[in-house]
């Protein structure tokens, strides 16, 4: 993924306006679009309406910015398109519990750094769909909750058809996605939006802006504090 040469100036936007960033001596200007949420999904599929081959695309985003609602959203739209569209929940690729709560419940750098199964993901779902790959992908791994395997059958990828794998905390870490969009939420919109139960994993998502930065990966950056009325940086 190509990252791009400037960085975040706001965290939201009320109305269209243009912020200028001094990166490396030079001046880049950053346009700030506000979109419906219709409008967001035409820009997502837009982002793969040229590729001949399979896509692997990224719906990267904190669980208030409802990743998984976008991705099949956006699944729904590809096929009314005529492609095959297969929507993976990062969720359900989940390490078994005794790995991912070796250190307790509420380990935030466990969180970012061991809950996913990044292997799993890799085998089943990117290498499968990827240029050379099968095209035979697996929607679900594994159920988080029951923390057994599900006995999901494969779904077949074909021509250019494109998976959607939705979730937290996934870019930055050698991950095989072809197209990247970032869901962003700032952390004091995060931190009020979170449920209760959550919120020792705000420290994770601080991580991850910071060490991984994911608005910088993304190919296209959303900006989600009002999830209902979004904006796009380009």
């Amino acid at each position: 993924m190509t990252r791009r040469s400037w960085r975040a100036t706001s965290s939201s936007a009320v109305g269209s306006s243009r912020a200028v960033a001094l990166v490396s001596g030079s001046i880049d200007t950053v346009q700030i679009t506000p979109v419906t949420p219709d409008r967001l999904v035409d820009e997502v599929v837009a982002l793969v309406a040229g590729w001949s081959d399979r896509v692997r695309l990224a719906i990267d985003g904190p669980p208030p910015t409802r990743p998984l609602g976008q991705a099949r959203r956006a699944a729904a739209e590809l096929r009314a398109q005529g492609r095959d569209a297969v929507v993976v929940a990062a969720s359900d690729y989940l390490r078994p519990a005794s790995v991912r709560l070796e250190f307790g419940h509420e380990d935030p750098d466990e969180f970012l750094d061991g809950w996913l199964d990044g292997a799993g993901l890799i085998r089943e779902v990117l290498r499968p769909a990827g240029p050379d790959g099968s095209g035979r992908v697996l929607p679900r791994l594994w159920d988080a909750v029951a923390d057994r395997a599900y006995r999901d059958r494969y779904a077949e990828l074909r021509g250019n058809g494109v998976v959607l794998v939705a979730g937290g905390l996934m870019l930055g870490r050698d991950l095989p996605f072809d197209v990247a969009v970032h869901l962003r939420m700032s952390p004091a919109q995060l931190g009020r939006t979170l449920p209760a139960a959550k919120r020792w994993t705000l420290p994770a998502y601080e991580r991850y802006d910071v060490e991984r930065d994911p608005s910088g990966l993304a190919d296209l950056l959303v900006l989600a504090d009002h999830p209902d009325r979004p904006a796009v940086r380009r």
